[in-house]
């Protein structure tokens, strides 16, 4: 396994993140634990959970999972999704995020959070408030590093900018969607991440399934999130993607790889990336994600399989000028 910096914090991670968002969910306690192992035997050190997965289920079996380990991992969980029907079980509040740290340290019994991170923007709450309780929760230990998931660019300088002005605990790594259709980060959230050295996990490598190759030809299987879940079917729905998703089926299947393995292998490859996070609902799905440690893409690969699906523009449409 190759291990990669955190941005600038000198923890050193797996290239690889699992995540467990299924944990308590698509797959029960026996088959998470499986997962898990399985990721522990490839080397894999770092993991992600959020307080809202399966109503905190994930994090309970999670904490399970790492007793026996937990000095060895890098652990991460998030807040700001609701987490009850009362108005203030939400959000990026002082009031919100003290209460929910307690409850994510008590799931997944341990004593800090090695990387936390506010879950979306809360429009609500002044950047400030937030900062500052995440600064406070820093010198308690509760957390080791902030970290922020969702947000848009502008809104992660801001909080920078707050940081550094306030001698604040900056965020240290950023969890933004990419895959090889969803391609939005390439324009503003990566280059800023790497131009303050930031960390950057970024999730859904495989599309929700889309670039697995099971929906490539227009086929529908009956199981699988962009069929059953509403989100999935907006998030991944435009017949572009499916598109983009069937020339790469074609692309990997004609190399004779899996093209889940591509598809996590050319995420990994991004030089700002410190590491895609998988996911699997067993342990049968799990290991193409994993066989992209395997796969060595060069720059030159790498803009061969880009060229499969469309660049989005620049953050300034004066480019053509430079």
């Amino acid at each position: 396994m190759e291990y990669r910096t955190l941005g600038k914090t000198g923890v050193q991670v797996s290239k690889l993140c699992f995540g467990t968002m299924s944990f308590g969910g698509n797959a029960d306690e026996e088959t998470s634990r499986a997962m898990f192992n399985r990721c522990r035997e490839e080397g894999i050190n770092f993991f992600d959970c959020a307080n809202v997965y399966n109503k905190g289920v994930a994090e309970e079996i999670l904490g399970r999972c790492i007793e026996d380990c937990r000095n060895d991992i890098v652990l991460t969980t998030k807040v700001n999704f609701p987490t009850g029907p009362a108005v203030n079980q939400k959000g990026l509040s002082r009031r919100h995020i003290v209460l929910e740290v307690e409850n994510s340290l008590r799931r997944l019994k341990t004593d800090r959070i090695d990387i936390y991170f506010v879950h979306s923007f809360d429009p609500l709450t002044p950047i400030e408030e937030t900062l500052q309780v995440l600064d406070d929760l820093q010198r308690q230990g509760k957390i080791l590093y902030p970290a922020v998931s969702n947000w848009a660019a502008w809104q992660i300088a801001t909080a920078l900018g707050i940081s550094a002005k306030e001698s604040l605990a900056r965020f240290e790594c950023t969890q933004p969607m990419y895959n090889l259709v969803k391609r939005q980060a390439e324009v503003e959230i990566l280059p800023l991440a790497s131009a303050e050295n930031m960390g950057v996990i970024s999730y859904s490598p495989l599309g929700g399934g889309l670039l697995t190759g099971k929906y490539a030809g227009g086929k529908k299987p009956e199981e699988g999130r962009l069929t059953t879940q509403e989100n999935y079917k907006k998030r991944y729905g435009e017949d572009l993607y499916f598109e983009t998703a069937d020339r790469f089926a074609q692309y990997a299947l004609e190399r004779d790889l899996h093209p889940a393995s591509l598809a996590v292998s050319w995420v990994m490859s991004h030089p700002s990336v410190t590491a895609p996070i998988i996911g699997a609902r067993n342990l049968e799905q799990l290991e193409p994600s994993l066989a992209a440690l395997t796969i060595n893409m060069t720059p030159e690969w790498r803009q061969e399989i880009s060229e499969l699906s469309i660049t989005p523009p620049p953050a300034t449409d004066r480019s053509e000028e430079v």
